[in-house]
């Protein structure tokens, strides 16, 4: 009987396994869609205990607490950090069959060492303070866990009104070999449906373009600013967080009066919200084009679902889920109108709705154009759908419908520094599906063939897709 997390974990044919362990495992990692907080990388951060590391803005460790029974105080209170980690200690055991138990104990492996603990309320104290201590030293700074994960490239999410400071700081460090980029996130750009907000964040757009913003072109020219300053420092890559495909017809003049009205502080109707998005997110993506950037889009996520639970702790807590939003018919035309003027460039298209994965996976090879090997991606198994079977579900669908050896592979879309076994668990399904065709006799058994295709999804295609640098070759 196989041990639990034993090297051949989720392998489960012996070309599985050597596909994994001679071409998979040692593969850098090309991290081209993060959440990681980068003035932490900057500044080289130590974290002072397990908890801080590890629980600290986890939603989905705070939804399974949750779900466990544990009161909100142990999970984003005042409770003390000993406290929050032994409530998760004693939620671990329960999460038996959820990603988390998996996660969990891999990420306990492959940082700290730990092969013969499962963690429960038995072994919190030991293993809180086994792991506090080594995370207080330098092996276990930010940098270093960069470096020990074999990271090569890091892109992380990024407001425009951002100023990028600490991207600077990381770029003028020789030192410092891993390449740590920023992403464009023009979601607030968008979010027209609140006046206050949307008017706050506008006011912020003005200090930091050095524009007077009186209308909607002053607006659009301070955005298209931002968009030079984050390709002068490094930026090629967009990413966008909307719940579908926005393509409410619209005239300029009509635009122009929604944000006067918005501006004024008053709200407007569903009608001229949707038109608003619909024109933001087309212009946005001609500005990727003009630069050839790739964009990314993340649709289908119903968010801040739970009203009480969003005043008291805001967006990003762990109240969002899946959401049934129309997505084919809407994003056909998006792509078409994109592609009828030549500015489709590189896109990525992650869905939250696994329902949605045939239509994406059919529709991308609609609006490929011969010129860029996989321009028009279906993007790995996203929030929800980045678990064993989620993954497998986007493997199997891409590979019937498109080209999997031209997949951009894995990436690790958290906040946290522990999350980069996710690559791996990645990884061994992967060779596991690939495996077992080949076991089967459905591909053919050449580890050569195969094995070179494991390498090219696990790093080389995403290496060769984006091909970051900082000359202005775009």
């Amino acid at each position: 009987m196989p041990s639990f997390l034993n090297e051949d974990f989720l392998l489960y044919t012996k070309a599985a396994k050597v596909l994994f362990h001679e071409y998979a495992k040692e593969m850098p990692i090309f991290d081209y869609h993060c959440h990681l907080p980068v003035a932490e990388i900057s500044d080289n951060v130590c974290f002072e205990n397990l908890t801080r590391i590890w629980l600290f803005g986890d939603h989905y460790k705070w939804r399974a607490m949750r779900t466990n029974g544990i009161e909100e105080r142990l999970i984003t209170g005042d409770a003390s950090d000993f406290e929050k980690f032994e409530a998760w200690a004693k939620t671990v055991p329960k999460t038996l069959r959820n990603p988390l138990y998996h996660w969990t104990h891999l990420e306990l492996k492959r940082y700290f060492g730990i092969n013969d603990k499962l963690l429960g309320p038995e072994t919190a104290k030991e293993i809180y303070e086994y792991c506090s201590e080594k995370l207080q030293t330098h092996e276990f700074s930010t940098r270093s866990i960069l470096k020990n994960m074999n990271v090569r490239v890091v892109c992380t999410t990024d407001d425009p009104i951002d100023t990028l400071t600490h991207h600077l700081k990381i770029a003028r460090d020789d030192s410092f070999e891993i390449k740590v980029l920023p992403a464009f996130r023009p979601d607030q750009a968008m979010a027209v449906e609140n006046p206050e907000h949307f008017n706050k964040w506008v006011d912020q757009l003005e200090a930091v373009s050095n524009i007077a913003i009186s209308n909607y072109s002053d607006f659009y020219d301070a955005l298209r600013k931002r968009h030079d300053f984050f390709h002068e420092n490094g930026c090629r890559l967009s990413d966008h967080g909307v719940e579908q495909p926005y393509t409410e017809p619209y005239k300029e003049i009509e635009i122009s009066s929604i944000f006067n009205t918005v501006r004024s502080g008053k709200h407007i109707s569903p009608e001229g919200v949707l038109k608003f998005k619909s024109a933001m997110l087309f212009e946005l993506a001609v500005l990727d084009a003009e630069k050839k950037w790739t964009q990314q889009y993340h649709f289908g996520a119903l968010r801040n679902t739970n009203r009480l639970a969003f005043e008291a702790l805001g967006p990003d807590t762990g109240y969002d889920s899946i959401g049934d939003f129309e997505i084919a018919k809407p994003l056909a035309a998006f792509l078409d109108k994109l592609a009828s003027r030549q500015m489709l460039t590189k896109t990525i298209i992650y869905n939250m709705n696994p329902k949605d994965n045939e239509p994406i996976a059919s529709m991308i090879g609609s609006f490929q154009d011969g010129c860029i090997p996989g321009k028009i991606q279906f993007g790995s198994g996203w929030w929800f759908n980045d678990q064993k079977q989620g993954m497998e579900r986007q493997i199997n669908v891409l590979s019937n419908m498109g080209l999997l050896s031209r997949f951009v592979g894995m990436l690790t879309d958290s906040r946290s520094f522990m999350s980069y076994p996710r690559h791996e668990y990645f990884r061994r399904t992967l060779c596991n599906l690939l495996g077992t065709d080949m076991e089967n006799g459905e591909i053919p058994y050449d580890l050569t063939l195969v094995g070179n295709m494991i390498r090219d999804i696990c790093y080389n295609n995403a290496a060769d897709y984006f091909k970051f640098t900082l000359s202005d070759d775009g």
